[in-house]
Order: structure tokens, then sequence, then C-alpha cells
């Protein structure tokens, strides 16, 4: 907010210096006041669709730093992704006010005492309840994703507005970036916000399909066999577990939307390559053997799946049946392990399981090093290689948010050199920064 006001301030100062021209002075009142609001509401909202991926809360010099750092040839890049937090209610929230996830139970109580806080907490959490926001989520889902959306995609985020940074932006980005005529729809009950248009404006002013929906979980898990996991979690018969609920909502989430409608689901801590065309009933192996060439891990942080897929009701099923919410993982990458593993070969899946290098060429234990700035020649090289390598075979590189969202991206970096060549937005800022010739 202080950022708006400030530019209208200087919108405000530069209209008196028009008004005290001599010519104004023939000119009667109220044309100068109609004058002046056109001529504000043109100005405000050109500056609102150049400064609305930033946060309200970001300062001016930290703006003009973001649009210039590279121009300057500094070393370092702002794009960093701070701490995730968990807003009750879905409301907007200073990110530096509460570094505390809310949702995650007090240490050292019994399961019951969980489960009583829990109980206490239920009330406030959005998406335990429907609101008419919610209510209206299947008839959005059908409208938005009409005949004119060749290949529909889906990301989550419950977190609160203001966290969606930089970083997250730029997933987003490359996505329009290599998919053009496809349709995101992000499930969020901040971003649902006219905080959050403000974030998407830029998209949508470019001509991108991109919206902004309140998840109805009820509606999502009916008729599933994670509805009874629900009505447990209500009726306090479910233990939540010591872990980000969040997470454990956002795992379920995306099984829920990819069964009930189909389409490819991608974590916000991506960087798109390739669109998803040519990709039908697929996930990506995180890791393999490296002797019998076998996945050893699969990872849904990226599926393609038609509607009602079988291997989809069975990660449902699996959801409900050996829920744990204290363990990390066990609801996500495990999860989806565990039931490839079972029904790989069993007849009646059209299953495809893609190596690592289409979604995790690097794993979350030594990707730092594609944020480092080359010091030396062989760096340097290496980099060329890295970029060449990641090209021609990753559809969309993953990276690791949990791992680095407090890593500094430097300049010449090859997630740099990845952002900064597979984007829309961030060319066409450029394009207005540059003198013309």
């Amino acid at each position: 907010m202080a950022v708006r006001n400030l530019f209208r301030m200087a919108s405000y100062q530069l209209f008196l210096r028009i008004v005290k021209l001599p010519i104004f002075s023939t000119i009667s009142l109220f044309f100068t006041i109609s004058l002046a609001a056109v001529f504000f509401i043109i100005y405000e909202n050109i500056l609102t669709s150049n400064l609305s991926m930033y946060p309200e809360h970001i300062t001016t010099n930290e703006i003009i730093t973001a649009l210039t750092t590279k121009s300057e040839g500094q070393s370092r890049s702002i794009f960093s992704s701070k701490p995730l937090q968990i807003t009750t209610e879905g409301k907007v929230e200073g990110v530096d006010s509460e570094n505390v996830d809310p949702l995650i139970p007090p240490s050292n109580v019994t399961r019951e005492e969980r489960i009583a806080w829990f109980q206490k907490k239920l009330p406030e959490l959005e998406l335990f309840k429907s609101n008419n926001l919610s209510s209206q989520f299947h008839d959005q889902v059908l409208g938005f994703f009409d005949r004119d959306c060749p290949i529909r995609y889906f990301m989550i985020w419950l977190s609160p507005a203001q966290s969606f940074g930089r970083r997250e932006f730029s997933a987003l980005d490359s996505l329009f970036k290599a998919s053009p005529k496809g349709c995101l729809m992000i499930l969020s009950p901040s971003l649902d916000s006219r905080q959050g248009y403000r974030i998407l404006k830029p998209l949508i002013d470019s001509g991108f399909k991109v919206l902004a929906v309140t998840p109805d979980l009820h509606f999502l898990v009916k008729n599933t066999p994670a509805e009874g996991w629900l009505d447990e979690m209500k009726n306090g018969s479910k233990d939540p577990g010591n872990i980000s609920l969040s997470y454990n909502l956002s795992n379920l989430i995306r099984l829920a939307i990819l069964y009930k409608y189909g389409g490819v689901y991608l974590d916000v801590d991506f960087i798109i390559l390739k669109d998803f065309m040519g990709l039908r009933n697929a996930i990506g192996a995180q890791s393999i053997d490296p002797i019998i060439r076998k996945w050893t891990r699969i990872n849904g942080a990226a599926m393609i799946f038609n509607d009602g897929h079988p291997l989809l009701h069975d990660f449902l099923q699996e959801f409900a049946m050996t829920f744990d919410g204290s363990k990390w993982g066990h609801n996500g990458p495990y999860l989806v392990s565990r039931v490839i593993g079972r029904v790989e070969n069993a007849p009646g899946y059209s299953l495809r399981i893609l190596p690592p290098k289409t979604f995790y060429p690097m794993s979350w234990t030594n990707i730092d090093r594609l944020f480092k700035k080359p010091q030396t020649e062989a760096e340097l090289q290496w980099v060329e290689d890295m970029l060449v390598t990641l090209k021609s075979s990753t559809q969309a590189i993953h990276l690791w948010n949990h791992r680095t969202r407090d890593f500094v991206i430097e300049e010449g970096s090859v997630i740099e050199r990845l952002i900064s060549a597979y984007c829309v937005i961030c060319q066409q800022r450029n394009n207005q920064q540059t003198p013309p010739i």
C-alpha cells in the first residue's frame, strides 16, 4: 500500500504542475477536475499493471532494485522466495508479522490433545467449510476450461497472497512462455482476492488465461475414497499430525482435482521449458537405481492424467487409508511410490513413468549448484553444458523450494539464465526499460 500511495502522491504533484500552466487559466474548474480524474485513473492503472506482481508490503527501493539489478551488472538477483506461511480463513497477512505456521499443533502433546487442538481450530479453516466462493467452484472450473483451452493446468497455493513472490511468479511466467494457449487455474483461497488479481494482472493483461479460485474441498472429495477421510477429520476421529496441515491438504487436492477434471498438475516451484501437449497419463521418477535402471522414487510434483484415471482413484484410496500427518512425504511422494509399486504392471492401468531428467534433473541435495554464479572458465563451461542438456531433455525443472526458497539466484547461474530465457512478462519489462535505438 505504501508503494501505491507514493505513486499517487507523485501523480498528484505532477497534476499540480500541469494545472498551474497558463493554458489552464481559461478552462473551467469542472473540466479541469474531470481531466485530472481521467489522467489519474489511466496513470494508476499503468502503475498497477507494472507493479502488480509485487506484494503490497515491498518497498519502492526494492521494486527499483528488482527492475535494475541486471541492467547495472550486479552479481546478485533478488529472485528469492520467502518462507511459506499458512493463513487461517484465507486472509492476506504480512509474512513478517508471523513466522510460525498456525496450523502446526503444539509440540509434545498427546494424540487426543492434538485432535482437540484441531477441533478448536476447525471453524477458522476456510478449506474445511463451504462459503460463497467455494460453492461456485464447479461452475468456475467448467466455465474457465472451455473449448478454447487445448490443455488445462492446475497449481495450488495455500499460503497467503503476500508470500507469493518473484520465484513463484516466474513459474507462471515460464508456463505461458512454453504453453501460451494453455489455461492455468490456481487453487487458492488467498489468491482468489483483490490482491491475488493484482499479482496475476500482468499475465491477464498480456492475454493469457489464468484464474485463481477457492477450491471446494467437500465437492472435490465427494464420491471418492477420500470422502470418508474428510468426514473423520471434521468429526474429530482423525489425528491431523504434527506437520503442516496445508502440506497434506495440497497432496489431497492435487489428486482430487485431476481425478475430477483431468489435466496437468504442477507445483509452483518449477521452471517450465516445454509445453505438455504430448504427455498423457504420465508421472515423473525422482530417482532411479543406477545399476538396474529402475525407478526408486516417484514424485507427484508434476502429474498428467485423464479424469477418472484408475491410478488417481487408488491414490485417493491410499491417502484415506494410510494417512499419517506426522511423517513428511508419507502422503505425497512416498504415497505415489507405494501405489505405483503395487499396480505398475497390473492390467487396466495406462501409465507412463518418465525418467528423472524430465522433471527432476537435479536432486534436492545438489541443486544448490544451479543457483551459483560461475567463477572460473570451467564453471562457466559447466553452466553452458548444463543449459544445453536441460533444453534438450527436460520438460520442467523442479527447484525444490522447500530447500532452496532462501537461496539467492546469482546472476549468470543456470537458474538465472533459465528464468531470463523462459519468461514473457520479464522480457516485456526489459523491452520497456531498453531505450529505442
